[in-house]
């Protein structure tokens, strides 16, 4: 693998386990028009591209768009109170960080809200680790459009072909294809569907320290390098 110019990361499933926090958000909302609460495992299935289409998916049929888009006022409201009681860092996620920002410039681009993702990133002491942070409502569009690698691209001055986009998912994967940069898939994060089993990834690792280990040999000789 050529070692990258630069290296953005998702949020949700990669950096973060931010599942039983969405899940209890979506679940008040329900709550409110007498719906059952649906499992996490129901949730997962959701995430990924915009809090608008979870809260739709989350609905189900027969909601106006604007019975959506206020719906989507009340998961907002209610994911801001509880988006740190039980989101944490995966293991091994700080080292990592601390480990590739001496290297690399390092960037995040979340379909989840800007100020969600600060929020979240203060939380966990994150934040001091990224020279950039997008969010999905930082731009007109959110991922898999390129716009958010394009900008971070520039923002970074690197050649966004240079960037490596780190993500769990195939929007992650469609990102990273449509602005033609490297992507490296990692499997630690929310439980994967099986359609990514086929997505193309420069790289697919298991671990944090695997991550960091990798891109730490990015660029050396085959001969020194065990993981690529």
């Amino acid at each position: 693998m050529i070692r990258p110019g630069a290296i953005v990361f998702d949020l949700d499933g990669t950096l973060i386990d931010s599942r039983r926090d969405i899940t209890t958000a979506i679940n008040r909302m329900r709550g409110e028009l007498g719906l059952p609460p649906l499992a996490l495992e129901q949730v997962v299935t959701m995430v990924g591209e915009g809090a608008r289409l979870l809260v739709e998916r989350a609905l189900g049929p027969g909601f106006s768009s604007d019975q959506i888009d206020q719906n989507l006022k009340k998961y907002l409201g209610y994911y801001d109170e509880v988006c740190l009681d039980a989101t944490r860092a995966y293991p091994g996620i700080d080292v990592m960080l601390a480990e590739l920002a001496r290297r690399y410039s390092l960037a995040l681009l979340s379909n989840k809200g800007e100020a969600f993702s600060r929020k979240i990133l203060d939380g966990l002491g994150l934040t001091g680790f990224f020279r950039e942070i997008l969010g999905g409502d930082s731009l007109p569009t959110r991922k898999p459009d390129p716009a958010g690698l394009q900008i971070l691209a520039g923002r970074l001055g690197v050649p966004l072909k240079d960037l490596l986009l780190v993500g769990d998912t195939w929007v992650d994967a469609e990102t990273a294809h449509n602005a033609g940069c490297a992507f490296a898939l990692v499997e630690w994060g929310f439980p994967r569907p099986e359609k990514l089993e086929g997505v193309v990834a420069d790289l697919r690792v298991k671990t944090a320290a695997e991550l960091a280990a990798a891109l730490a040999m990015a660029g050396q000789p085959a001969s020194e390098s065990k993981l690529l």
